[in-house]
Parts: C-alpha cells; structure tokens; sequence
C-alpha cells in the first residue's frame, strides 16, 4: 500500500529523532537516531498505555502502513520510543496526546520489562490511564481507533495482525492484576 508524501516526511522526522540508547540492564549509554537504532540492533526505550474507558474497554487503534515496524497492525496500546532527553512518564504523556489526542490524564506507572526480537529491543515501561471523552488521531500515525472489551481484543490477537510488544505489555498488565 502506498504512503502519502505526509506520511512519508513525518517517518523520515520519527526516524531521525534522537532515541535514548541503553545497555541490557537499562542504563543509559547515550543517544541515537530511532533508524539508527533498529539498524544497529541497539536497546531503546519505549512507552505503553493501556487506555480504558470507565466501562473497563481497552482502546485498540490501527497503525498507518508508513509505520518503521509492524506498519498496518492493530496495537492495543498508544506509545512509542522515549527520546534522549526525557523520561518514561513523560515519554507516555508525549505519545498519549500526540497519537490519540488524550491529555491531562492521570497516568498510572505499572512495570518495566524488556522486550526482545530482531528490529525491536527495548526497555518497556507500562502505563494506564482511563479516559471517556473524545479520540484525536494523529492521521500520519493512526489510521482508526475503538473500545472493545479487552477479551475481543486479545481473541482478535489471534486473528489479525497486532503489535507483539504491545500484547506483551497488555498480558504483563493482565497477569499482575490476576
């Protein structure tokens, strides 16, 4: 599927953003561009969060195929990489408002894990937050978004292609609240 010129200059400003690079243990080594990052096959960080609506409905969003990884896949959280000069909770309510318009939300810490496959290495940190009014997509990033019942969306899962690091986050989140 192709890209719009809109989409494809916002991916070449996402890949030239400077990245917080870390070790295996999470200590900061330095910055690098987020491409540079993938290519390399260096360990960033990157924000989840799980946002509910008062009924208890996760919002599950589609990515655009201008997307560096899992282009066109469902992800049930909103996030993306922590750059070099911030830290995970403000990387969360950076990426909350840029690609689902939510702001001034009570964000709610929840763990840190690491997460490990080939074009994708990060220090994840997980976030909730709870939220009824209004979606804002960010059009070069989301192309549609919906609560459903967090059961419909780890069934579609199985289905439909959805993020693997964010279904990582979703199940760590479930797991601890067992």
């Amino acid at each position: 599927m192709a890209i719009s010129t809109q989409e494809a200059a916002h991916r070449a400003a996402s890949d030239a953003e400077l990245i917080a690079w870390v070790d295996e243990n999470d200590k900061l080594l330095g910055a690098v561009p987020r491409a540079q990052l993938r290519e390399k096959g260096l360990i960033g960080r990157g924000t989840y969060i799980l946002l509910f609506n008062t009924s208890g409905e996760l919002c599950v969003h589609r990515r655009t195929e201008s997307k560096a990884i899992y282009p066109g896949y469902w992800d049930v959280a909103a996030g993306g990489m922590v750059q070099a000069d911030e830290s995970f909770a403000e990387s969360a309510a950076r990426e909350l408002e840029e690609e689902l318009g939510v702001a001034g939300v009570e964000l709610t810490a929840h763990e840190r894990f690491f997460f490990d496959q080939p074009g994708n290495r990060l220090w994840c940190a997980v976030f909730s937050a709870v939220w009824d009014g209004p979606l804002r997509l960010q059009p070069e990033e989301v192309s549609e978004a919906r609560f459903v019942p967090v059961e419909q969306a780890l069934a579609e899962s199985l289905q439909q292609p959805y993020c693997p690091d964010s279904l990582a986050a979703l199940q760590r989140y479930i797991d601890r609240r067992a």
